[in-house]
């Protein structure tokens, strides 16, 4: 009996091991350094699909450094967190959305009223993958003109993270008098709310059905969008404009993906809807996905024609005709500056995970 009992322990912790390796397999990192850790920890650990943030040192040469040692600007480490994190929950894009709304990313010297390199911006990537986002997200921030002055946040692979002494750790729960003493103090609140106003980021997770977070979309204001689009993404979309034919970014464009809304995100075409019509834009043969479209008279040019429109957004798209190819005989010929591609090897990454079935046949 005493055998027999012990075989069944032996399997119970066996199966518990198990568990817990299947379980931090399903786990990534990513480690970002915003200047003080205390105010870097708090916007993440409250993300949903978000199991872990750490407050620690990276990204020098002196092995188990000390908080001092980091804070005389010596060793070369960063104060960071790394946050564990569940991919198919939260996405690594929207981690770094958050992370653009922490930071002052034009500051190479520093993080508010912390100075020095200890304290800079950096964005440390565990993978390609990973390094190939944010270099994408930071060069997106840039061409939003948010910015005024040049995005300078460091993108650096991930090296040693050294965590930092345990009393650093959740410092805004152990001391939030002291913790909301200094964050005021910092000027890190002050310089956000000038930058992004009241804007607020969806923290929803990742879904497996991606259309349905476009029926949640709230429209931000003509100011937001001033500031997230440049003038001819905003000219298109919210005031019925048309870009150049020829000199607009998709018009040529023969890579596999879909082209989702500029504003929203909601997917509107596919690749394989796209042909070239001689027009110089980009024309589809049918929505990818038909709810995201709609369609209305337009009688500005004093003959009628049919205006798409995007649902969720409600950005002007551009317009259908009916001299298409077969077997639709549509031709939805759309303006560039209304759309955003995302490439048939990002569709997992991006959150569009469902629609690589369509390339695959």
């Amino acid at each position: 009996m005493v055998r027999i009992i012990r075989k069944l322990l032996l399997a119970g912790v066996m199966v518990a091991m198990a568990s817990s390796v299947v379980d931090a397999a399903s786990f990534e990192k990513a480690t970002f350094a915003g200047g003080c850790f205390w105010c870097m920890e708090p916007p993440f650990e409250k993300l949903d699909g978000v199991k872990e943030v750490v407050s620690g040192y990276t990204g020098g040469h002196k092995e188990n450094p000390t908080y001092e040692e980091v804070s005389s600007g010596k060793t070369g480490h960063v104060e960071a967190v790394q946050v564990s994190f569940d991919p198919s929950r939260i996405s690594y894009g929207k981690l770094l959305d958050v992370l653009w709304r922490q930071i002052d990313p034009t500051d190479p010297g520093g993080q508010f009223v912390d100075r020095g390199a200890q304290y800079r911006s950096v964005i440390f990537s565990h993978s390609p993958e990973q390094k190939a986002l944010a270099q994408k997200s930071r060069d997106e921030l840039h061409k939003s003109g948010r910015f005024k002055k040049p995005i300078v946040t460091e993108i650096l692979p991930a090296g040693k993270f050294y965590p930092a002494e345990e009393y650093h750790q959740d410092y805004y729960k152990k001391n939030p008098i002291r913790y909301k003493f200094y964050r005021y103090n910092s000027g890190r609140d002050q310089f956000l709310k000038k930058v992004w106003g009241d804007e607020k980021i969806s923290h929803e997770p990742v879904s497996q059905d991606t259309r349905g977070k476009w029926r949640t979309f709230v429209k931000p204001s003509k100011e937001e969008l001033k500031k997230r689009l440049s003038a001819m993404q905003y000219k298109v979309t919210q005031n019925n404009g048309t870009e150049p034919a020829f000199n607009n970014e998709y018009w040529n464009n023969k890579r596999e993906g879909i082209y989702v809304d500029i504003v929203s995100g909601e997917p509107l075409f596919s690749s394989l809807d796209k042909y070239d019509s001689g027009t110089g834009w980009p024309s589809f043969t049918k929505p990818l996905e038909p709810g995201n479209i709609a369609e209305k008279d337009d009688w500005s040019f004093f003959t009628r024609r049919t205006e798409v429109r995007s649902t969720h957004s409600n950005s002007h798209l551009g317009h259908v005709f009916t001299d298409g190819p077969k077997p639709t005989g549509l031709r939805y010929c759309m303006n560039s500056a209304a759309l955003r591609f995302i490439p048939r090897e990002d569709l997992e990454k991006e959150g569009y995970g469902e629609y690589l079935k369509l390339f695959s046949k």
